[in-house]
């Protein structure tokens, strides 16, 4: 043992990275710090020396920053060892789990209970309180509504805005925080909203009630731009209203999607669940905004306030109570579903973003020409990744048939893309995520697929890879799931029966109204559920509706080959389509690889390519496939700076 040691603290509030001795025993230091000073290791240790390596919010150590420094580390002392700190230790992606193992070989090795910290008054007394709202919900709330709270505490839109909008439970809950001078009793309050409409509500009543007492409130979202026409919620002013309620100049702090791990807020005495969830850990991270003992700087009691509605046992919420285990007061996690059933229910919320291209307001007619099984996607791919505002996305991307190569084909490159671009960090900047991105999309899709990519899609695809420098997982739907919303089968039923106008009406009716089916989850609106069915009825009784004409060139306009292939793809994204696979092509050797046209630099990863005009367009050179050829992305750089 050692009576005495010596510690640094780096970071921006305290001290520089520079400063940092061979005689300091123990640094406190981010990891972004870290990983961007290697040279910090080097002169604060030797060879000889035993490393104790710490890393709190453990569940994120998969992350790249976080392996620079353990390789660095492993690299320069005798031995290391890693302890991960962390409040949530089930809180991991299953797809993640194996590689939070190879980092915490041992497991969880030490767990304290609640019981224990709130006697050494480490964390607060809690206190629970219910409140109930009499609010009817569950009476109305559909099968699928039910599927998708439950496995991904996801509460649909028209559902949340009926909660959000009850100016009933709105008062009550504002009325809950007021009524007997409790405010004095709740003290600084952290409410955890639905959606941006019910923090803003929530905010002008809170006010409003509390302009006698000087109580103010103050609202942060997770996101830019708010549901309210003209209002907008910058990530500065997020920061200055977490300032605030830091400071006391607020007392009530409504946020939604934010504030559930790393922000310092000792101050708060209370927390309002004014939003239900069935997720054991976003629970146990709401409660845990309020438990800051009075040893660690909070207080010594924590108010724990739920707004209960009536959703006639439809749905297993949990309760803050079930967390405090009695007894040991251990926070404890009671998920149990499969990653089977998981999967299958994050397909069937993730496929309401296909509905949005399906309804009246834009021209479905290419879309619908492709048989309908092609529109249902075969999967998706998983995967979570924490934004430049730290905060955390949980993203899925569907992929199709159509695009199901694409995707493999990117997935596979995804390293050497890295390599080629030169990315070390965990961040990619602006520009080079905007070069990679448009590299992606030239070389894997097509802008005339049809369903459609979503850009988005690749660029979350790309920040997640920086961070994690590995392949999401891709979970496959089951055909029994995909059969159930394939209308072009409700279509052949129906032809099978002869069935008259009266009946298919009856038919119809009875299958949109199934609770148990996933019809109103997938196309979200009894119109647009019709207008497809009849459309496939047409195609089975042989009826060809849909009439695409093929695009042609207006007189007056700029010709094709005047055009740059980017430009092209947007007016004719069938014929940028097949100009950019012959040119792959012709520059694709016998063993399947690229060839890049000035070095012969060879590779099977088609995003380290670029197509380049031969003669540059600016000196006449038209967009024809024997004026294009393909090069690396090096020669085309140096040809570019040439010009």
């Amino acid at each position: 043992q050692r009576g005495s040691f010596s510690y640094r603290i780096v970071s921006g509030q305290h001290d520089r990275p520079i400063h940092i001795k061979p005689t300091d025993d123990v640094l406190i230091i981010g990891k972004d710090s870290l990983s961007q000073n290697p040279d910090v290791i080097s002169s604060w240790i030797t060879q000889n020396e035993r490393v104790f390596l710490v890393i709190d919010e453990a569940h994120h150590a998969t992350a790249k920053s976080y392996r620079k420094i353990r390789e660095n580390l492993e690299g320069r002392v005798l031995s290391m060892k890693t302890l991960g700190l962390t409040a949530t230790p089930f809180r991991t992606a299953e797809s993640e789990k194996g590689l939070l193992g190879k980092i915490f070989t041992d497991d969880i090795v030490y767990k304290i209970d609640l019981e224990t910290l709130i006697k050494r008054g480490i964390l607060s007394t809690p206190i629970c309180e219910s409140c109930d709202t009499k609010i009817d919900l569950g009476s109305t709330i559909g099968a699928a509504a039910i599927r998708d709270i439950e496995r991904f505490d996801s509460i649909p839109e028209d559902v949340a805005a009926v909660i959000a909008k009850n100016a009933e439970r709105n008062r009550l809950i504002v009325e809950t925080y007021y009524k007997n001078d409790k405010f004095e009793k709740y003290g600084q309050t952290l409410v955890f909203a639905l959606n941006r409409i019910h923090a803003f509500t929530l905010k002008a009543l809170f006010e409003e009630r509390g302009k006698k007492h000087g109580i103010k409130a103050g609202v942060i979202v997770s996101g830019t731009t708010t549901e309210f026409t003209g209002v907008s919620v910058s990530n500065e002013e997020n920061d200055r209203q977490i300032k605030a309620y830091q400071s006391g100049d607020i007392q009530i702090l409504i946020n939604v999607n934010i504030l559930t791990e790393g922000i310092d807020l000792p101050k708060t005495k209370t927390v309002f669940l004014t939003r239900p969830t069935v997720s054991t850990v976003l629970m146990t991270q709401m409660i845990g905004r309020a438990l800051r003992g009075e040893r660690a700087g909070g207080t010594k009691e924590a108010y724990i306030v739920s707004f209960v509605d009536n959703w006639n046992d439809k749905i297993s919420w949990v309760n803050p109570r079930s967390i405090l285990e009695e007894g040991t007061g251990e926070f404890i996690s009671t998920t149990s579903t499969s990653t089977n059933n998981i999967a299958r229910f994050i397909s069937i919320g993730k496929i309401e973003e296909f509905a949005h291209i399906m309804n009246d307001a834009v021209d479905t007619s290419r879309l619908e020409a492709v048989e309908f099984a092609e529109r249902i996607p075969l999967g998706m791919y998983v995967f979570s990744f924490i934004d430049e505002n730290s905060l955390e996305h949980n993203h899925q991307i569907l992929v199709y048939n159509n695009s199901r190569k694409s995707y493999e084909d990117l997935m596979k490159d995804l390293q050497a893309i890295f390599e080629a671009y030169e990315i070390t960090e965990e961040s990619i900047g602006a520009e080079t995520l905007k070069a990679i991105m448009e590299s992606c999309e030239d070389s894997y899709f097509s802008f005339d697929m049809i369903p459609p990519y979503n850009r988005r899609d690749i660029e979350y695809l790309l920040k997640f890879y920086a961070q994690k420098e590995t392949v999401p997982a891709f979970i496959t739907f089951e055909e029994s799931d995909r059969k159930k919303v394939d209308l072009s089968l409700v279509a052949m039923e129906i032809r099978s029966q002869d069935m008259r106008r009266s009946e298919q009406n009856a038919y119809l009716h009875e299958l949109w109204n199934d609770e148990a089916s996933l019809l109103r989850v997938y196309y979200m609106d009894e119109a647009i559920f019709r207008r497809q069915v009849e459309m496939e009825i047409d195609k089975a009784y042989g009826i060809n509706t849909i009439n695409i004409q093929p695009p042609t060139t207006i007189k007056g306009t700029r010709k094709y080959e005047d055009m740059t292939l980017k430009e092209l793809s947007e007016v004719n994204p069938q014929l940028a389509a097949e100009i950019k696979k012959s040119v792959y092509s012709s520059a694709q050797c016998e063993d399947g690889q690229f060839i890049c046209k000035i070095c012969h630099k060879k590779s099977s990863c088609k995003g380290l390519f670029q197509i380049d005009h031969i003669v540059p367009m600016a000196k006449g050179g038209k967009t024809r496939v024997e004026n294009l050829q393909l090069l690396c992305r090096t020669c085309n750089l140096r040809k570019s700076d040439k010009l």
